[in-house]
């Protein structure tokens, strides 16, 4: 399609006219379809609510067509609609476009759309199996439209993938603001999202799909390197053994847990994920995220003996189902080093878990048509991964929860897998469990309570010389902060250094022009400024974004992983995130986002995000010195404030270079005070 032509259809918006029924595409990977959980009258307010969307003389026909939609996949996604042309993250200048923010939003929008990035794109899913970018294609055409003609005394506000309208603002106000899911406490539970997402009047957004932040696997796998890396240490420093050849295994290659293999190889493993989704297996594969490939158990494990014995880094998919790797991993007495889990268990019941004994297309029949028996097969099936877990753990393994509500789920289901006390409902206040997350044992105090997490930035020309000049300046930038750097964060400081100058050896964008980088408040803070001087000297040719994963310091609010090593009983609470997309936004983001849902599940996680567009200005440069040094230190003060030492030192040393900041700290009470109590 000609350039004109597809700006043409940008500016058109909703059309008028109908155009042509689409083809269901059986090679692309469909979401499975949902159960059915409407009755009559709340099928009619369904499709009620679709059709406002359009003229009335359209209503006949798609009235119909929406009816059959929402028998067949159990939502409406408004198939017809979906646009002719190829949706990628074009060059900026493509958009049309008033605002070159809302340029910008268009560009980051379409990656989280584009086939080689979305999990499910037809459906408008990015990753996670549900993390919806938007629930139909009227709301794409119609947000696109409104992206385009909008100026910068506009703002945008979107609800659940709504485009509410465009509002007068100012230029200091986000062009864009996101919400999600947001949901009335009591109705925040995961049938509750089935109900309302199939009325069309929400969403899960998940994190990054919902807030136009996705940037592929990549947009993990530097946390999962630094995950997998340190999981490695802590086995050698168990077993003086070499990290090298250590034995990693795990499941899941889809949009987040894709990272796994090549997060592994980076760190000099050997690694087995386990995969039951052929059309996944094979887009890894295709992009050199694995290595190999095996689907016969009796080939693998030979192959794995092999690769343990010669301390190769190499990266293996089985694909097949994850239980039945694990047990026979347990049959054969097999020495396996770390182990881990990243299926969608957010979404058990919808196609995030599937069971042992059951085909692919077998449990999509059963998950739409008998939701109950599926998940007790589910269920049952959670109990053997961990029986089979807790064998291996019991031979030497260390098991780490992904932050997937995976161990949340087999409380739930029986599991054994409390360390002691068992929490009303499984997996709630009080749980305590054999397994830490990755946050508790690495992330959390080794980055989190520091202040690094994954920044990233996006390269809107799409041009791979403007990525590789933001690597260059990254590196510099860390080399020189490197120098006088304390020693309690000299060795992250060096991890992410390797990290940037290996990023391009890597190969590892997928999608856009992207970076993840774990980096500190200093670190961000001096980057942005770097790439901003660099735009204004023309060393860049187009704006930068920059954002970060909701998984970060100061993001999200979620007891069973990002505050998973908070103490103090306010895990559960959910203020930090709050207040962070309220103080992003009138300290210079150009949009962002706050979300129900993300990572471990629907009403158990509050998180958000931004995006800032550096245009090279002097006013990119004052909002990126403002907004980057609260979106960490809000976090760290938090963290602080729940005594973590770690963040404790942070925030010290932040108000030392900082006058204006003045944090309230813990004081720390001596044990045997409390003891006498009692």
């Amino acid at each position: 399609m000609e350039l004109q032509q597809f700006q043409k259809h940008i500016l058109q918006g909703i059309p008028s006219i109908l155009p042509e029924v689409k083809i269901y595409e059986e090679k692309i990977n469909h979401a499975p379809k949902r159960k059915a959980i409407l009755n009559a009258d709340e099928k009619k307010l369904a499709i009620q609510n679709a059709l406002r969307y359009f003229e009335p003389k359209l209503h006949t026909v798609l009235a119909t067509e929406f009816l059959n939609e929402l028998d067949t996949y159990g939502r409406i996604y408004m198939y017809r609609f979906r646009p002719d042309y190829k949706i990628y993250a074009r060059p900026i200048l493509d958009y049309p476009h008033q605002s070159i923010q809302a340029a910008a939003i268009m560009h980051m929008l379409s990656n989280n759309l584009d086939y080689a990035v979305a999990q499910h794109p037809h459906e408008l899913i990015t990753y996670g199996g549900n993390g919806s970018v938007f629930q139909n294609w009227a709301q794409y055409l119609l947000t696109m439209q409104y992206l385009a003609i909008m100026t910068d005394e506009q703002t945008l506000v979107l609800y659940s993938g709504h485009a509410m309208g465009l509002f007068p603002s100012h230029k200091d106000a986000p062009r864009v603001v996101v919400t999600n899911g947001m949901m009335i406490p009591n109705y925040s539970k995961p049938d509750d999202w089935e109900k309302f997402n199939a009325l069309g009047v929400t969403q899960y957004g998940q994190m990054t799909a919902g807030s136009f932040m996705y940037i592929g696997p990549q947009g993990i796998i530097h946390g999962t390197c630094i995950t997998v890396m340190n999981a490695a240490r802590k086995v050698q420093h168990v077993n003086g053994n070499s990290e090298n050849g250590l034995l990693f295994v795990t499941c899941g290659l889809g949009g987040m847990s894709g990272a796994q293999p090549k997060a592994a190889k980076i760190a000099g493993l050997v690694s087995v994920t386990a995969e039951i989704n052929p059309k996944a297996v094979k887009t890894r594969h295709t992009q050199g995220w694995v290595d190999e490939v095996f689907e016969n158990l009796d080939l693998l494990i030979p192959r794995i003996k092999t690769a343990q014995a010669n301390k190769e880094a190499v990266s293996i998919a089985y694909q097949g189902n994850v239980v039945d790797l694990w047990e026979r991993l347990v049959k054969e007495n097999m020495k396996v080093d770390i182990g881990s889990d990243q299926s969608s268990l957010h979404n058990p019941w919808a196609g995030g878990y599937y069971p042992v004994g059951l085909s692919l297309q077998e449990s999509n029949e059963m998950m739409a048509a008998n939701p109950d028996k599926f998940k007790v097969h589910v269920q049952e099936t959670l109990v053997k991964h961990i029986n089979a877990v807790n064998t291996l753990h019991a031979n030497g393994m260390y098991f780490f929860d992904y932050g997937n509500a995976f161990l949340l789920e087999v409380g739930r289901a029986g599991g054994d897998v409390y360390k002691n006390e068992k929490a009303l409902y499984g997996g709630h206040v009080g749980a305590t469990f054999k397994y830490n997350s990755y946050v508790q044992d690495i992330l959390g105090p080794i980055c989190f309570d520091y202040g690094f997490g994954p920044f990233r930035w996006v390269c809107t020309s799409a041009n791979e010389n403007d990525l590789r000049k933001t690597d260059e300046i990254a590196l510099s930038v860390l080399e020189e902060i490197y120098k006088t750097a304390p020693d309690e964060i000299k060795q992250q400081l060096n991890d992410n250094i390797i990290w940037i100058r290996d990023a391009m050896k890597n190969n590892l964008v997928v999608g856009s022009q992207a970076r993840i980088l774990y980096a500190d408040s200093e670190g961000r803070v001096k980057i942005a400024e770097a790439i901003n001087k660099a735009i204004a000297n023309k060393e860049i040719s187009a704006p930068i974004v920059l954002g970060r994963d909701h998984h970060d310091v100061s993001g999200t609010d979620s007891p069973y992983r990002e505050t998973s090593n908070i103490y103090d009983g306010s895990k559960f609470t959910a203020d930090m995130a709050v207040q962070n997309f309220v103080g992003d936004s009138f300290r210079g983001a150009t949009w962002i986002s706050l979300h129900n849902g993300g990572g471990v599940g629907w009403g158990e996680v509050i998180n958000g995000g931004f995006g800032l567009v550096l245009d090279g200005s002097a006013d990119a440069d004052r909002r990126l010195k403002s907004m980057l040094f609260w979106d960490v230190n809000n976090g760290i003060a938090r963290r602080a404030w729940a005594r973590n030492k770690e963040a404790n030192f942070a925030i010290k040393r932040e108000m030392e270079r900082t006058p204006n900041l003045k944090v309230t700290l813990a004081n720390l009470v001596d044990e045997d005070i409390l003891k006498n109590l009692f």
